[in-house]
């Protein structure tokens, strides 16, 4: 599915990159090979970069959560499988949903892509004309998400750090989201993976939501 992003209304709204930074890994060594454990307490969050042929980068962070469904729960894996268990229970299948929560804001460009002259900044004119799809994802394999529902959309003003200044400056603003996205018998192994693309159909920036 794809929409265009829309503050004032509730509407709907990556694929194979992804910068996972806030769970916790622990490695041990078990008799006959070792044994690699995954902690998703708080949920899988997700960060990555993006870029506009208009020269504008960005940053995406976000969080997939259900409830206390990612408390406790832990991937293991060793020489032989991989499996998702919460204490002595094995999981295998997402909750009936799952919650996605993500903000964007512009930023600097890395210095390879960085045009010369002023600095351009994310306004809502870009949000509105980019487009994000959701996909369900396993193997290489890559299948719609149906019925997302967007449940929160607002903006927020960035204050700058040199408050003086703060006059001289371009207005700078933080947008942020959150989806509710059905789940239900989908195999915890898939992945919740994101594109959004840019209005000619350029891939302004991917990532995946994975455990």
């Amino acid at each position: 599915m794809s929409r265009r992003f829309k503050l004032a209304a509730i509407l709907l709204l990556s694929l194979f990159a992804l910068d996972p930074v806030a769970f916790s890994q622990s490695t041990r060594h078990e008799k006959g090979g070792k044994e690699t454990v995954w902690n998703y307490d708080g949920g899988v969050f997700f960060v990555t970069d993006g870029s506009l042929p208009n020269g504008v980068c960005f940053r995406i962070t976000g969080r997939m959560s259900s409830g206390n469904f990612f408390d406790g729960l832990r991937r293991i894996d060793t020489d032989q499988a991989t499996a998702f268990m919460r204490d002595a229970e094995t999981v295998t299948k997402f909750p009936d949903s799952v919650t996605v929560s993500f903000t964007i804001h512009d930023q600097l460009c890395p210095s390879g892509l960085q045009q010369t002259g002023a600095h351009p900044y994310m306004t809502q004119r870009m949000i509105d004309d980019l487009r994000l799809s959701i996909y369900w994802k396993h193997g290489v394999g890559l299948r719609p998400a149906k019925n997302v529902k967007e449940v929160e959309a607002r903006v927020d003003p960035i204050n700058p750090y040199a408050m003086a200044l703060a006059a001289e400056l371009p207005p700078r603003y933080e947008w942020s989201y959150k989806l509710v996205v059905p789940s239900a018998s989908v195999p915890i192994t898939d992945s919740l993976a994101f594109v959004l693309r840019a209005p000619d159909g350029r891939i302004a920036a991917r990532v995946s939501a994975r455990l």
